[in-house]
């Protein structure tokens, strides 16, 4: 009987209501394959007998099998059809929404099987160098002898010749900050932050009851003048910055601003807490502020976003063996320890060269999709360095963030409105992270749909019928 043999008249059960009726189906046709109730090899109804099944719109349906060929679920072949893919045991399974979140601020995924394999490898081999103590044993709260080496080691080309003495092994960027929140800062006190800032110290400030005042900012970043204002007028106790590719604008700070920042700090007295996520992404950065007044900063470097988001490791360098004490008391307190198994990961990583070649890799990959951004959003509209794997986006008039989140969402699309990075009063704008879609071909996907819609007025888009 040949291929007819796996036909079925597959018929699957929608609402409206769900959403937009392509992705319903989509995600319909996902939950019955991975369920088993359609298995590899199975010939899908032709579209259009689908289209009069369910008394909709043909186009909505070959929309629908188009999603579905996005995911890797089925596979047209010419003449004959479309099939139920055959999935091999490793292959990504997709979120059932099949929203693409783009509001995850990921490094790319990079195409190296030989570098994804040298990272396993590495860590299996912590089992032949006493892995069990990894698993069976305490640590100091600071991080072991080694993994503090090996920090300073992944610093030096940013920062120098650092003491591991001043490096503690942190359980991820936000253990850092809260840990030197809670050494700088008493409840009621006062912060500094740029004015778009981290949501990230908007948590731990709520968290620990301390007020944030934002400082103003433009296209090159922080303004000195108006953190000077409120350090005249308010005495804060920290500020706190975000200075190479700044999330969510993407600005770096030039190496002018990062002097009159540090002139203006030391002059009345307020530590500075350097977020320097992306700080190892530029292949020439600007010298962080650590660099330029080591003994006001305390510099938070996490691995998240240069190396790999499940690593929760960051090292965060001290002005001095004081300071140290202090910070590794608050680590004690609030996560006893960084995990030193992944700790050891890093280290090892770090060690042998793989952390430098995930590095590279990320950059590569994130170059890439800079370009692909840069060919199909507006210029006009975008903001983004060409290093980061984030784009700032603002809305032309009468756009609105909440509306166009919306309707972005309605197409599958996730991603976060400026009211999550803003003091005051939010500019129109969203942020994209370029590195959450899987692939490129997803990244091209989704910004042709935000580009189509930026040209679209609120009222064409959200017409129904």
């Amino acid at each position: 009987m040949g291929n007819d043999e796996t036909r079925t008249f597959w018929r699957p059960a929608i609402r409206k209501a769900d959403g937009p009726v392509y992705l319903a189906i989509a995600d319909a046709l996902a939950a019955d394959i991975h369920s088993g109730k359609l298995a590899a090899g199975v010939r899908l109804p032709p579209q259009r007998a689908l289209a009069d099944a369910l008394k909709i719109d043909f186009t909505t349906v070959s929309r629908a099998y188009a999603e579905a060929g996005r995911r890797g679920l089925v596979e047209g072949r010419v003449g004959q059809g479309t099939y139920v893919r055959a999935r091999s045991a490793g292959a990504r399974q997709t979120v059932a929404s099949g929203l693409i979140d783009m509001s995850m601020n990921l490094p790319p995924r990079f195409d190296d099987p030989g570098l994804a394999a040298r990272m396993w490898d590495g860590i299996g081999s912590l089992e032949a160098d006493g892995g069990i103590d990894l698993l069976m044993r305490y640590q100091e709260a600071g991080g072991a002898g080694r993994d503090r080496q090996a920090g300073a080691a992944w610093l030096f080309p940013r920062l120098g010749d650092v003491s591991p003495e001043r490096v503690l092994v942190c359980p991820g960027a936000q253990g850092a900050l809260l840990a030197v929140l809670g050494v700088l800062t008493s409840p009621g006190d006062t912060v500094c932050v740029e004015a778009l800032t981290y949501p990230g110290i908007r948590a731990v400030a709520a968290h620990l009851h301390i007020n944030l005042a934002a400082v103003a900012i433009d296209e090159d970043g922080m303004i000195p003048a108006s953190f000077e204002q409120i350090c005249a007028e308010s005495k804060p106790r920290a500020l706190y910055c975000n200075p190479t590719i700044q999330n969510p604008t993407t600005a770096t700070l030039s190496l002018a601003r990062r002097h009159e920042i540090a002139d203006i700090a030391r002059r009345y007295q307020v530590p500075i807490i350097e977020d320097d996520a992306y700080g190892a992404l530029p292949v020439a950065p600007v010298p962080p502020l650590a660099a330029i007044a080591p003994d006001l900063v305390h510099h938070i470097a996490g691995l998240a976003k240069c190396v790999a988001p499940a690593l929760r490791i960051a090292y965060l360098v001290v002005p001095d063996g004081r300071a140290a004490a202090r910070a590794s008391s608050a680590i004690r307190a609030t996560a006893t320890m960084a995990s030193p198994l992944t700790a050891a990961i890093a280290s090892r990583w770090i060690e042998d060269g793989t952390a430098a070649a995930v590095v590279a890799a990320i950059r590569q990959e994130t170059a890439a999709r800079q370009r692909i951004a840069a060919e199909l959003l507006p210029q006009e509209c975008v903001t983004a360095d060409p290093e980061g794997f984030h784009a700032w986006l603002s809305l032309p008039a009468p756009w609105t963030r909440a509306e166009f989140s919306a309707r972005l969402r309605s197409e599958g699309i996730g991603v976060v409105g400026s009211e999550a990075f803003a003091l005051a009063s939010p500019p129109e704008a969203v942020r994209l992270g370029l590195g959450a879609p899987t692939t490129r071909d997803d990244l091209a996907r989704s910004l042709r749909i935000v580009a189509d819609l930026l040209g679209q007025s609120p009222a064409a888009a959200a017409m129904v019928v």
